[in-house]
């Protein structure tokens, strides 16, 4: 139902994960019957869970634990991990400083620049310790350090940033990255986000993408909506996008994972989800 914001403006209602609840159908399930497990770029799952590429999230350690529980994480290599061979004590740095010094240190600390050599150890590091490599940039360092990804034996290429698109608008200076072109020739699978609607889904999917991350702003850390005035809730976000999957394994076949990003607290969210 269309719902009128003023004359000419008309929006529909949306729902956040908290608004909404499963309702109880005719049969019932023991939990221990219960399967959890998923797929996405060939490799098998036992829990629907993925922890966000953030420095304060996953690490090398924190990767390979996840990967023998049976989840994932991703990390971040445009972060602290991949500026600084000793990572440790610059952690400790950020968690001492209050809030009047964080955002300068935080300038200083990321004018050093990413190692590309750095980049290819963490993802070592990860793999021999048994862990699944999956591993995040932005389009711009997709777009730089894709060759250096690929040839240190990545599991998994996350693409991510606030918004992405496959129509994106840039100086004349700049050359986006060509999403399609970067699928097709990245010798492992690539997620891509993020994205909130159906049409954006739907054309990420046709990229090539074995995966696209769904949210804009819900996340605890994230600020896009109440900074930014960008966002969907994120069931709405969610259904939109799985409907959009749906569609594009009809006409082609090829099932995307579609990945709730953000927003996520409970086990009930996620079965919402």
């Amino acid at each position: 139902m269309n719902i009128e914001i003023g004359r000419g403006k008309s929006a529909r209602r949306a729902y956040g994960i908290d608004e909404i609840a499963l309702v109880p159908g005719q049969r019932t399930l023991d939990p221990s019957l219960a399967e959890t497990r998923w797929q996405i770029g060939g490799i098998d799952r036992e829990i629907p869970i993925i922890a966000s590429a953030m420095d304060g999230v996953v690490d090398v350690r924190m990767a390979v634990l996840l990967s023998e529980l049976g989840a994932m994480g991703v990390l971040n290599l445009e972060g602290i991990y991949t500026r600084y061979t000793d990572p440790q004590p610059i952690l400790e740095r950020i968690a001492s400083v209050g809030n009047h010094e964080f955002v300068s240190l935080m300038q200083q600390l990321y004018a050093e620049p990413i190692k590309p050599e750095l980049i290819g150890q963490r993802i070592k590091e990860i793999k021999d310790g048994g862990g699944i490599a999956a591993v995040s940039a932005t389009p711009a360092g997709a777009s730089k350090y894709g060759r250096a990804v690929a040839a240190a034996g990545a599991d998994l290429f996350f693409v991510q940033a606030t918004v992405v698109s496959t129509a994106f608008l840039s100086p004349e200076s700049v050359t986006p990255l060509d999403l399609t072109q970067f699928c097709q020739e990245m010798p492992i699978p690539v997620i891509l986000g993020n994205c909130v609607t159906y049409e954006v889904a739907l054309n990420l999917m046709k990229t090539g993408a074995d995966g696209i991350l769904v949210g804009i702003g819900p996340g605890a850390a994230c600020t896009s909506r109440g900074v930014l005035g960008v966002g969907v809730p994120q069931a709405t976000a969610v259904a939109d996008c799985a409907a959009a999957r749906d569609e594009y394994y009809r006409e082609t076949g090829k099932y995307v994972s579609v990945i709730a990003d953000g927003g996520l607290i409970t086990g009930g969210d996620i079965c919402k989800c």
